[in-house]
């Protein structure tokens, strides 16, 4: 391996056998910062409940040095509840990234596009119409969630894609899709409407293994491609003319990101719901951290962060009522994206 070169005052390249990678030192050491302080998170997650214990008593259980009982509130209990948080969290940030990236606007997330709020449809419409049950309706989310954007890709889609479009197109078929399951719970009886409002509001209680297993491999299916498109999100950020003037397929490109961007922000609303926000908030809390652009593997350690400190809140802050994660998240990013407004109005006046 040769040495690292400093590629720019703020990069560093590192070459290995004929491959290249150009990276910023100070991006590593905030994404090193934010992934310790979600591993702090989770261990004290890990370690509250009705059978409390200590931060040591955890990591010897998850060392297999306790008995069948801390196991058991360990494994069955709380591991795959924070597991799922942090699959999710990854898979949102990274989501949101990709369309801000794509669109090249702040508010380009999945929830605000309409992504989210089409696998959110997708499941009520499979549980109430069909009949489906909790694994029906994680299918019809996937559905769901995929004909809203190939529907919204097709409308925005006019002599290339313009972010401002694809988001404007996105609001409006949020409104629609919105205006959808408003009509199919008034019309459904209480039971059915009960049981399909957990795609309504996203939540964690309740996770197992099989949501984690999801989630982990539509996280583990995606890795692959981000990393290999990854640097060409960088100069589709430059403008279509200079980045096909680079060798970047620009149309192919766009509709890669679009296509990995929504498979992980399906899997996740498949998996927990519809958890507002967190796409939208963790890739410009990285950018202002990191000093740099949008990048997909910050952004997703940061909605990791987000969504096990707002899981924590939403178990510890009311513990008899079992409150949904999507309300603590909803309160964080409403705050989020209305200073964000603020940020852009005040910028425009300037």
């Amino acid at each position: 391996m040769s040495a690292v070169k400093a590629a720019a005052p703020s990069a560093a390249r590192l070459s290995w056998r004929g491959w290249s990678l150009l990276w910023r030192p100070r991006a590593v050491l905030v994404s090193a910062a934010v992934v310790l302080a979600a591993a702090c998170v989770a261990l004290v997650q890990l370690g509250v409940g009705d059978y409390p214990m200590s931060p040591a008593e955890v990591l010897a259980t998850l060392a297999g040095h306790r008995g069948a009982a801390q196991e058991l509130v360990i494994y069955e209990l709380r591991l795959p509840r924070l597991l799922t948080a942090a699959l999710v969290g990854l898979a949102l940030g990274a989501s949101g990234a990709i369309f801000q990236s794509v669109t090249r606007n702040p508010l380009g997330s999945p929830e605000i596009m309409g992504f989210t709020m089409g696998a959110s449809a997708g499941a009520v419409a499979t549980v109430l119409v069909f009949g489906g049950q909790e694994s029906s309706g994680m299918a019809g989310a996937l559905l769901g969630g995929f004909a809203t954007a190939a529907v919204v890709y097709g409308l925005a889609h006019r002599r290339g894609i313009q972010g401002f479009r694809l988001i404007l197109v996105g609001v409006a078929a949020t409104a629609l899709l919105d205006s959808l399951i408003s009509y199919l719970l008034l019309r459904a009886r209480l039971q059915n409407a009960e049981s399909a409002y957990t795609w309504l509001v996203g939540s964690l209680n309740g996770a197992d293994w099989q949501q984690v297993q999801i989630i982990g491999i539509t996280v583990c299916a995606m890795i692959v491609p981000v990393v290999a498109i990854g640097g060409r999100m960088r100069l589709l950020e430059m403008g279509d003319d200079l980045a096909q003037g680079l060798g970047v397929r620009v149309k192919v490109t766009r509709r890669r990101l679009l296509v990995i961007g929504t498979v992980l922000c399906a899997g996740a609303v498949a998996t927990a719901g519809p958890i507002a926000f967190v796409a939208l908030a963790a890739p410009q809390i990285m950018r202002r951290l990191t000093g740099g652009p949008v990048s997909i593997v910050p952004a997703a350690f940061m909605g990791a962060l987000i969504l096990i400190v707002s899981d924590l809140a939403a178990q510890r802050l009311w513990p008899q009522s079992q409150m949904p994660v999507g309300i603590p998240t909803l309160c964080i990013g409403g705050t989020y994206l209305a200073w964000l407004l603020y940020q852009q109005s005040r910028a425009s006046r300037l």
